[in-house]
């Protein structure tokens, strides 16, 4: 069974790839769309790897770099906001979303790390 992580991280990759087939079709932005898919779907990639982490260490670096990625994706987000390419807020909002729970997350596992 996928931990709620697991679940709001893999509609946030499918929210991020209808997103960029939409602004594709439309012909906008193409280079930040690129950025956009690569970190977007990653935050997901990564969590996944944690559940299967050899250590605790590992289990720590997989989070830490899906919340760079959520960082990344949370950057592009706006950037396409800003600009007027992204007129609905939600994806946004959701990658802000994660983002908490990936610190939080990552928190909990460096105290629990002892």
């Amino acid at each position: 069974m996928a931990s709620p992580l697991q679940e709001k991280s893999k509609a946030f990759a499918l929210e991020i790839i209808r997103l960029c087939k939409k602004l594709r079709t439309e012909k906008k932005e193409r280079v930040l769309t690129d950025q956009l898919l690569r970190s977007g779907t990653s935050v997901g990639a990564n969590i996944r790897e944690a559940a299967y982490a050899h250590s605790r260490a590992d289990f720590i670096a997989k989070l830490q770099i899906a919340l760079k990625e959520s960082a990344e994706s949370e950057y592009w987000l706006e950037l396409l906001s800003e600009s007027g390419d992204l007129r609905d807020p939600t994806p946004l909002h959701h990658c802000t979303e994660l983002k908490k729970l990936l610190i939080a997350s990552v928190n909990t596992a460096k105290r629990n790390q002892a």
